[in-house]
């Protein structure tokens, strides 16, 4: 699974850098994040059924890192 997950991120960063057209690349980590976060934090809440305790083991985070992540992505 994360293999494939992996693939997916090249091909699309790939994808990306193909269609720059002449443009510089700019704050590419901030949005690769900003990309995957919001709907894996989603998913992941949808699996723990809106329990954020359970959210957050899920994702081997700090419960408080992941309401300000659910705060940020407007989930709240």
């Amino acid at each position: 699974m994360s293999a494939e997950l992996s693939d997916c991120v090249r091909r699309s960063l790939n994808r990306y850098f193909r269609d720059l057209d002449g443009e510089n690349p700019h704050a590419i980590y901030d949005m690769v994040l900003g990309c995957v976060e919001k709907p894996m934090l989603e998913v992941v809440m949808k699996h723990a059924a809106g329990n954020q305790t359970v959210a957050a083991e899920m994702l081997g985070i700090n419960r408080n890192t992941l309401r300000k992540k659910l705060t940020d992505h407007k989930l709240l």
